[in-house]
């Protein structure tokens, strides 16, 4: 994979705190290496409103298309542009720019035609309309977010891409009430999968953050999985690579909820082994089923995945 660094990424400097604490999580260099590049652009073909094939008519004179392995609808495209979200396809709604790592957890939460579905934290939409496709606008998807500003971008994306099946709620995660089929979690983040996306990340982080968010996550996936239906399925996942907002939170669901099991995910992609012990804690044996994915792995962002059941 060849990649193209920031044209400052020499100027750039992680906080000493960081590299040592990522330095005993992965090879430093190699991360660093990875963060200082450009994101390969990445769009999700929109099959409620196109096909792929007639997509690749209109896009294939200008733009090559990569197939992302573990998605079928998703592509990697290149150019002589960068600004793939000004294509008419995008405005038409027939392509939506999505990270190809963020792709992953409605695959592996794989919700059908007729589900009752909820995605507690939905803005500003990416997972949704792909949910949206898979379950070809049968069913019902409550997409929640907790701000005015979130959930118009949330309005938009679901009215651009043809989404007939969602509706829109807007409160705290933990006041949700219901009962659904499957839950997508994908929980608020410190974000550090997303430096490539965000530079600013590596001066926005710091552990009191970290902690803080760990604490959000745990409270809220306790919550998400008091509302999954017996037999039921959740997907919990974030953009951080952090041990603590990750691993530490399966491991709290599973401590609190003798029902939940976590299930193996199996992708075709590159996957990292997740961490079983991180600073004099250990977690339960069970968090090696997650699909912990750093950005080396496959040149994308960094992503954790767990999908976990509910006992009949």
């Amino acid at each position: 994979m060849s990649l193209e660094a920031f044209p400052n990424a020499s100027e750039i400097e992680f906080k000493e705190k960081f590299i040592e604490r990522f330095s005993k999580l992965t090879d430093w260099e190699t991360f660093k290496k990875y963060n200082l590049s450009f994101l390969r652009k990445t769009i999700r073909v929109n099959t409620l409103k196109i096909s792929v094939s007639e997509l690749k008519k209109r896009l294939e004179k200008d733009w090559q298309l990569e197939p992302v392995p573990w998605y079928k609808e998703g592509f990697w495209i290149k150019g002589e542009r960068r600004d793939v979200g000004n294509l008419p396809e995008h405005a038409l709604g027939y392509i939506y720019v999505q990270e190809a790592a963020s792709m992953i957890p409605p695959v592996v939460l794989d919700p059908k035609p007729g589900d009752i579905v909820l995605d507690m934290a939905a803005a500003p939409g990416s997972k949704t309309t792909q949910m949206a496709q898979m379950m070809k606008n049968k069913g019902i998807i409550v997409a929640n977010d907790i701000a005015h500003d979130r959930l118009a971008a949330l309005g938009v994306n679901l009215q651009r891409c043809g989404v007939a099946n969602a509706i829109i709620t807007m409160m705290k995660g933990r006041y949700m009430q219901g009962e659904f089929d499957k839950i997508l979690l994908d929980a608020p983040c410190s974000g550090t999968g997303t430096i490539r996306k965000s530079v600013k990340t590596i001066y926005t982080w710091n552990l009191d953050l970290v902690r803080r968010m760990s604490g959000e996550q745990k409270q809220l996936i306790l919550h998400a999985f008091s509302l999954l239906k017996k037999g039921g399925t959740m997907v919990y996942s974030t953009c951080s690579l952090e041990p603590d907002e990750n691993e530490e939170v399966i491991d709290h669901l599973l401590k609190n909820c003798k029902d939940a099991k976590v299930m193996p995910i199996n992708l075709k992609i590159k996957k990292s082994e997740p961490v079983t012990e991180f600073e004099g804690k250990k977690y339960s044996s069970e968090v090696r089923k997650c699909l912990r994915i750093w950005p080396q792995d496959n040149d994308t962002e960094g992503f954790f995945v767990a999908k976990i059941k509910k006992a009949d």
